[in-house]
């Protein structure tokens, strides 16, 4: 999954303004204690990323 597309994904199920906030405050166990932002930078892909976000935040399978 390229980043465009998982922004896209965030901002559509969060709201675009939300989407950001919620990537740079929100700390996932299942990130290894990590934000949104920090696992990406630290190396995670996009994918795995939006995996977890979806399990975590229970987003609609059709959104996922």
């Amino acid at each position: 999954m390229r980043l465009t597309v998982f922004w896209q994904r965030m901002a559509e199920h969060f709201g675009s303004g939300y989407a950001d906030t919620f990537a740079r405050d929100h700390v996932m166990a299942e990130l290894g204690g990590r934000t949104v932002h920090e696992a990406l930078e630290s190396g995670w892909e996009a994918k795995d990323v939006w995996r977890v976000v979806c399990t975590v935040m229970n987003v609609p399978g059709e959104k996922r």
